[in-house]
């Protein structure tokens, strides 16, 4: 055994793969000190943003702080924003100075958002990646209908009224459904306002969730995207710039003067990712040409034994797609190849397999692609979606609280929607649908108890599944118990 081998075992990045792994780690007894290093205080479940915007769930649901969830002593977790890794002298070095030498390393730091080279991108569009992006945008969204009401300005009117949504992959569509049901409930308060909302989602390709793997929901999708209180225009094939009042965009195949202009104070930028800065000056290690780092079948980084890494800045053979299922099952895995290293012996090739697909439709209605034999839509793939979302947060006990508290609303009906102003596009769902969706939702509840506590059994009866479990058995011993240290740097 080194004597590196007695330093802490550091996890950069507490998104999904740093978190899980982490938190596998100390389910199994890592022998070594865990240290989790994040710029932020909070976790963000970024696949429930929507959800916050909307207010279907809670800030404590969605953006719960890292000294809540890691609620023990066996992880020190470090608020601070990561400068350089020196993977030569086996550091971290963070923005405030501070030097944290490692004996492991597992590099879980998420992308950035990308301008893709567009002019404009940087100073006039909205991301939508944080809590602080969903405060912005709401406080924008609500001016913008403020602004509306007063003005007597019609182009400004029209301007202010259009939102602009680039990028037709799930976040984009999941966006649009959200803001075609949100916005007319939001803009009921001003007279006149309603019919006059309009909402656009312009995409590059001809086809939406093009190469996604929610490509087989394409047609449920595009479906759904009418059917909302303000169903979605496409600008598709379209190449695009941006300004403060204005979207510039033209097709592709006309030429390079024949331009149209779509007035619009709201674009928002759901597409563009370019890898984490401190991976991207990572000095002498194999890289793909979006600067992703290449990793070895064990996930571990090729010359560096000791380093693991995963998530959306790492590719193998092929980009795994930036899902909570493939982190889950890479922190899984990373927390399982360590304890191999620790105990002197080989890491296993890391398998993910995608088990299917969940996406949001609009306020209270998802689709659920389970077991991939069955698609289901609606009220029922809302509560299917949600409940399995938050099953996933990464701390049983917060787990727990989050759905009981989701579930208490949905019983009792507290986020209830209001009157719809074109009621002819969706009606009022019967109670006895609520009943079937909610029983639905446990018995998907109950596969996932069943698949955690008897997986060979579960797979020998009912092989590819599309929900993932929350820990795997061999990874939560009896008497287990997780706490933490609390530190800023």
């Amino acid at each position: 055994m080194s004597a590196g081998s007695t330093r802490p075992t550091i996890i950069v990045g507490g998104g999904f793969t740093g978190l899980f792994t982490a938190m596998h780690l100390c389910r199994q007894h890592h022998p070594r000190p865990i240290v989790l290093i994040d710029k932020g205080d909070r976790f963000v479940f970024k696949p429930l943003l929507y959800e916050l915007l909307s207010g279907e769930l809670t800030e404590a649901q969605v953006w719960p702080r890292y000294d809540t969830l890691l609620n023990g002593d066996e992880i020190t977790f470090i608020h601070g924003a990561v400068h350089r890794i020196d993977l030569a002298s086996q550091a971290v070095i963070l923005a405030s100075g501070h030097r944290y030498s490692y004996g492991h390393l597992i590099l879980g730091l998420g992308s950035t958002v990308h301008d893709l080279g567009i002019p404009g991108v940087n100073d006039h569009v909205f991301a939508f990646r944080t809590e602080e992006d969903v405060t912005k945008l709401r406080r924008h969204l609500r001016q913008c209908l403020q602004r509306a009401s007063q003005t007597q300005d019609l182009d400004q009117r029209r301007a202010l009224l259009t939102v602009a949504i680039i990028g037709a992959g799930p976040a984009g569509v999941e966006m649009a459904a959200t803001l075609g049901d949100l916005l007319p409930q939001w803009a009921s308060q001003f007279t006149g306002l309603v019919n006059e909302l309009k909402i656009v989602i312009v995409n590059r390709s001809p086809n939406i969730l093009k190469g996604d793997i929610n490509s087989g929901l394409r047609n449920t999708v595009q479906r759904a995207l009418q059917n909302r209180w303000v169903p979605i225009q496409f600008l598709t094939g379209a190449a695009v710039q941006v300004a403060a009042d204005h979207l510039v965009y033209r097709d592709p195949g006309q030429d390079q003067g024949h331009t149209h202009t779509l007035p619009t104070y709201t674009i928002l930028w759901m597409t563009g990712n370019r890898v984490n800065p401190v991976i991207a000056d990572l000095p002498n290690v194999q890289k793909d040409q979006a600067g992703r780092l290449r990793v070895l079948p064990t996930l571990q980084l090729p010359g560096y034994p000791n380093v693991f890494a995963g998530g959306d800045c790492t590719v193998l053979d092929a980009p795994q797609p930036a899902t909570a299922q493939v982190a889950y099952q890479q922190g899984t895995a990373i927390a399982s190849n360590l304890k191999a290293l620790v105990h002197h012996q080989s890491p296993q090739p890391v398998q993910v397999s995608l088990r299917g697909t969940l996406i949001k439709l609009g306020q209270a209605e998802g689709a659920a692609n389970l077991f991939d034999r069955i698609a289901i839509t609606g009220r029922s793939g809302h509560l299917i979606r949600q409940g399995t979302y938050l099953s996933l947060l990464p701390n049983p006990v917060h787990n727990l609280s989050g759905i009981v508290s989701w579930l208490s609303d949905e019983l009792f009906q507290r986020h209830t929607l209001p009157s719809k102003p074109q009621p002819s596009l969706r009606s009022q769902l019967p109670g006895w649908v609520l009943g079937g969706a909610l029983g639905l939702t446990i018995a998907v509840g109950g596969v996932l108890v069943w698949r955690a506590l008897a997986p060979d059994r579960f797979k020998h009866l009912w092989p590819p599944t599309s929900v993932p479990t929350q820990i795997d058995p061999e990874d939560q011993p009896q008497g287990t118990s997780m706490s933490r240290k609390f530190r800023t740097s």
